[in-house]
């Protein structure tokens, strides 16, 4: 076994990444306080082709030094807007035929393996601490939550984005 050569890896150049075809996934990020989380979400975002990314409330926007020391470049690949609030993001989304995914823990919460993506999905990440919010919860179409046996019941944001990201890719990949 060999460790790929940057050549090796087939990267896209920006113009060819930003003439490629993307899948029908928006990220909401609703008051995001981590500057390295919303660059985490950006670099997930390039690497499975996501639509956009919506930055909503305290979300941070591009440019930003911290932002930039995780995103490694992805500000400039991936599509985004900032929307004050996050329920003007939703009604515009609704609009645009995207299902409402709230990413939490809820009565009526899908387990993450059961859950197949629409074709156009939005997909909310709330606040570090507070999660998503009884607001979003009440406008979204459905919950969905990462399934965990710790003690925790909690993953950083950016890492369930991650999560959340690569399973919606792998389903919407094999359609």
């Amino acid at each position: 076994m060999k460790k790929l050569s940057l050549d090796e890896l087939g990267r896209k150049s920006v113009e060819e990444y930003e003439q490629s075809e993307k899948y029908p996934i928006v990220l909401v990020l609703d008051n995001i306080r981590s500057l390295n989380n919303i660059g985490s979400f950006f670099r997930t975002a390039d690497a499975f082709a996501v639509k956009a990314i919506y930055l909503c409330g305290i979300t941070a926007c591009p440019p930003h030094r911290d932002i930039h020391k995780t995103a490694l470049g992805a500000t400039e690949t991936v599509q985004w807007k900032y929307v004050d609030k996050v329920a003007d993001a939703i009604i515009l989304l609704k609009e645009a035929g995207y299902e409402i995914v709230c990413i939490e823990q809820t009565d009526e919460s899908y387990v993450l393996h059961d859950f197949i993506p629409s074709k156009k999905t939005a997909l909310i990440f709330g606040n570090e601490v507070s999660g998503v919010s009884e607001e979003v919860l009440e406008l979204a179409d459905k919950a969905v939550e990462i399934p965990q046996e710790g003690t925790k019941h909690s993953l950083n944001v950016a890492v369930c984005g991650g999560i959340v990201v690569w399973h919606c890719y792998s389903k919407l990949k094999n359609c």
